[in-house]
């Protein structure tokens, strides 16, 4: 039985038992247990519309979201630099549905970016979820590139090989893809962006985790040899990388992530992401340093987003006196 089916059985089971409990109360006080249960079976419905609504609508729905993250260090030249962050496609999930990849692109290119950053989780199991998309990825374009990172996921460690030679060999044929789309794909390195004498750095480090349930191949001093951008900007793949080696312990002035998907539900405002992380989604600040979570495009846990759609995030930077 597949996990979206099972994890619908298990919300409509819940909604029963409560329907039960309050038909059990109503009895209590005098209301017969027909009466309540009958006009409370409609909330049954609710986790099948929900879940269809997410499936069919939300997921499909690109939202752009506009952030301006202001510093004292940026250079003057950089006010106003615009930053599309992308996250997470996990491309299996886009599996028969290039035309919603497409309008994606379309709106990334839209908003003229001077980069375009992509923080981890290309594919959920292997280089082949490209095939028939791979062509649609490389019309992403930005005046100074287009910069991207591993996540947990793009290692492939989460398909069964027959050998770990093979699983390596997977691994290689993904890198070689994403610079073949034209992407710069940064393993624990760095790359200069320069307006006339004043310049940023963007850093791309290997997947780091605080959380010991997911593998750590970053090496934060090796991807930051040899920075001299008067303003950082760290690409990893997992939010909880920035409490573990970077607030208060790097010069690192802005972390980009994605890794949660908001858990692929909200509430007005909520995701039960919150009670796993404590940087789930948006815009996070300490001190000087920030780290913006992007709620990624694709989907892993069940297809469908509810009350948390697919997120193109826009981040301006402005220069603070």
């Amino acid at each position: 039985m597949s996990f979206n089916i099972i994890a619908l059985l298990l919300a409509s089971g819940a909604i029963l038992l409560l329907d039960l409990a309050v038909a059990g109360v109503a009895v209590v006080f005098g209301a017969t247990f027909k009466a309540v249960f009958v006009k409370g079976l409609w909330l049954l419905l609710l986790p099948w519309v929900a879940w269809v609504y997410g499936t069919v609508v939300e997921r499909n729905c690109f939202s752009v979201k506009r952030v301006e993250v202001e510093s004292s260090r940026l250079p003057a030249a950089f006010d106003g630099y615009r930053v599309v962050h992308i996250s997470d496609m996990h491309l299996k999930s886009f599996e028969g549905r290039g035309r919603a990849l497409q309008r994606a692109v379309d709106k990334i290119n839209a908003l003229n970016p001077d980069v375009v950053v992509f923080t981890g989780d290309l594919v959920s199991y292997g280089h082949w979820e490209l095939d028939g998309l791979q062509d649609i990825l490389e019309e992403v374009k930005a005046k100074d590139g287009v910069y991207s990172v591993l996540g947990n996921h793009d290692y492939s460690e989460y398909h069964r090989w027959p050998s770990q030679q093979e699983r390596a060999e997977a691994l290689e044929i993904l890198k070689r893809r994403q610079r073949d789309m034209g992407w710069q794909l940064l393993l624990n390195e760095n790359r200069t962006i320069a307006r006339g004498e004043e310049k940023i750095s963007i850093i791309g480090v290997e997947n780091i985790s605080g959380d010991r349930h997911f593998r750590t191949y970053g090496d934060m001093a090796k991807a930051s040899e040899g920075v001299d951008g008067e303003y950082k900007i760290l690409l990893s793949h997992d939010p909880t990388h920035w409490r573990k080696d970077v607030v208060g312990q790097s010069d690192i002035d802005l972390t980009l992530a994605g890794h949660t998907h908001a858990m692929q539900m909200g509430f007005l405002g909520w995701s039960p992401s919150s009670l796993i992380y404590d940087e789930w989604g948006g815009l996070y600040r300490e001190g000087e340093q920030a780290l913006y979570v992007n709620r990624g495009l694709g989907q892993t846990l069940f297809k469908a987003r509810i009350g948390a759609v697919p997120e193109i995030t826009l981040i301006e930077l402005k220069s603070k006196e």
